[in-house]
């Protein structure tokens, strides 16, 4: 189901996908992709479609360290074997996301229903489909976003661990090393998510407690030590135009929004009070900007100013409009597909900017129902802690496993659920939110599969059933 609802959407003509908001040149020019010359523009309204491969030397220097490439490069070279050595079809980029969104469903369903054949197991099968076959998650695949490789890389993590949990193979090892790989590819795909090492880090803890695996230990504390040296390196490998970049929106998509008088407030920080008419400017102006960002001016006067200590010595002096930002990300939670970019093909019949509506049943009721205030996504992260501490208690008196694993990823999905939206504010404002916080409604709606999946097959507290022999 996964593959035909996805398949339509992508390669079915008109094919849909997402629009370039002028991101995607941190991922195409380091790899050898460039824009054809177009009498248009091919910014936010239409997905394009064709653009040029690089037959002379590449004088792009890598401006962003990502393991997105990993999958552009397999594009690559499959659209250089079957298509054109000159035109590069986005197609095959969607093509790679799609054959490795596939694996990941298939283990994450295999984990979720096994032991069980029974009634249970397709209700389980549909809810997987219902959820993570929406279009809003699969839109990205046409794309050169790197959305699409953290939201293929979350399904083999958590399809890892729970597979681990629930013992689903004779071997661990594979589990295991799969989990890690994700771990380190998810962290590296994006700066942003270099505080999820953090977070991935305490999901692997997890496997420590794994019964006869003393020998390997040693492995998964190495394993562990890697995950966090990845999010220390991605971290480190920022360049200094993306720091400028996201310095500056922090100021003007942040500092300055939520609040009646942003001017005395800046000034009150030693800022001049004239920069608050820089108010929801981005770094990257698409029109007319009050000031150069990059201007000598603006980064003497304001970017050597406001780094990453004034922003928190300010939000720490404005409390309530810092809690006013978060809830301004808690209602972008749900917003998974971009309002920003237009999904359809230029030439479709469909109005510039336009939205696919197809196959979004499930996005659409999160949007509509999900309650958009930061304190009740926390409620909910302490109350999905609280429910699964109870079967890490019993299940470490019983010497079992299962709900010691299943507690440190429910652990590690909430830590992304409660800090990601609060390193995205100081990060950058509430530029591209919805962007930022993506790994939030993944997290979510996994640690909710989970729910409903002890739920129906009663192992939320007991777990004593669910464990195969060995």
């Amino acid at each position: 189901m996964a593959a035909i609802i996805s398949g339509i959407l992508l390669f079915v003509p008109p094919i849909h996908g997402l629009a370039d908001n002028g991101d995607f040149y941190r991922s195409i020019l380091s790899n050898g992709i460039y824009r054809l010359p177009t009498s248009y523009s091919q910014y936010s309204d239409f997905v394009i479609t064709k653009f040029g491969i690089m037959q002379y030397f590449n004088e792009n220097n890598v401006s962003v360290l990502s393991s997105q490439t990993i999958f552009i490069q397999i594009a690559l070279l499959l659209n250089k074997l079957f298509y054109s050595r000159t035109i590069f079809d986005i197609r095959f980029m969607g093509l790679v996301y799609y054959l490795f969104y596939l694996g990941g469903i298939y283990l994450l369903t295999n984990a979720f229903v096994r032991p069980y054949r029974k009634v249970k197991s397709y209700v389980m099968g549909l809810l997987i489909v219902f959820i993570f076959a929406d279009s809003a998650y699969t839109l990205y695949f046409n794309s050169f976003f790197a959305e699409p490789g953290m939201f293929i890389l979350m399904l083999y993590l958590c399809a890892s661990i729970i597979s681990l949990a629930r013992n689903i193979y004779s071997r661990r090892w594979p589990m295991t090393f799969l989990f890690f790989i994700s771990t380190i590819l998810l962290i590296t795909n994006k700066q942003q998510n270099a505080p999820l090492a953090l977070s991935f880090g305490v999901v692997a803890i997890g496997i420590m407690f794994l019964p006869h695996f003393r020998a390997r230990r040693m492995a998964t504390a190495l394993g562990i030590v890697l995950v966090l040296m990845s999010g220390v390196g991605i971290y480190k490998s920022i360049g200094s135009e993306i720091v400028g970049a996201n310095t500056f929106q922090t100021f003007s998509h942040g500092t300055l929004l939520e609040t009646s008088d942003p001017t005395k407030k800046i000034e009150r920080g030693g800022v001049d009070g004239q920069f608050a008419l820089m108010r929801n400017e981005n770094y990257y102006s698409k029109n007319y900007a009050t000031l150069d960002p990059g201007s000598k001016y603006v980064k003497k006067h304001l970017m050597d100013k406001t780094g990453f200590a004034w922003i928190v010595r300010y939000y720490a002096g404005n409390l309530k409009q810092f809690n006013n930002l978060l809830d301004v990300a808690a209602k972008d939670v749900t917003a998974v597909q971009p309002r920003a970019v237009g999904n359809f093909v230029r030439n479709s019949g469909h109005k510039p900017g336009e939205q696919v509506k197809y196959f979004t049943v499930y996005s659409s009721l999160m949007g509509a129902f999900f309650p958009g205030k930061y304190a009740f996504d926390c409620l909910l992260a302490i109350g999905f802690i609280a429910v699964y501490s109870v079967g890490f208690y019993l299940d470490i008196k019983a010497k079992r496993y299962m709900g010691i694993l299943r507690f440190f990823l429910i652990f590690g999905l909430m830590t992304v659920v409660v800090f990601v939206p609060i390193v995205s504010i100081v990060g950058d404002g509430d530029a591209d939110l919805a962007k930022h916080l993506f790994l939030v409604p993944v997290s979510l709606n996994m640690s909710l599969l989970m729910f409903i999946s002890d739920l129906i097959n009663h192992t939320l507290w007991n777990t004593e059933g669910d464990e195969v022999s060995e």
